[in-house]
């Protein structure tokens, strides 16, 4: 069953951010599970942002988890927001199309 991870974080270094994604990119290139990520801006919010990560299973987004430069990833991150990241860990029951 499909997957999707939700991160919401606020920070006003963008650039750093899209930067430190990058670096993580190229660094996990083959090795990582993830099938597609969003990275949005919340209109409504100010320097609030959400990754959406999909998945192709809970299990893939588990063992990306527990690869080393994901966990360095996460860190780095956390050091450039304001206030704590907020995950959220959807099972997806049914995908509808446009």
């Amino acid at each position: 069953m499909a997957f999707v991870q939700l991160v919401e974080f606020t920070s006003k270094d963008t650039d750093q951010i899209r930067t430190l994604t990058a670096r993580y990119q190229e660094e996990t290139k083959g090795s990582r599970t993830t099938l597609r990520a969003l990275i949005c801006a919340d209109r409504d919010l100010p320097d609030r942002y959400v990754v959406v990560t999909e998945f192709a299973s809970y299990d893939d987004a588990m063992a990306n988890s527990r690869l080393p430069a994901t966990q360095e990833f996460a860190a780095a991150m956390a050091k450039l927001t304001e206030g704590p990241l907020s995950y959220r860990n959807l099972e997806v029951i049914e995908t509808l199309t446009g």
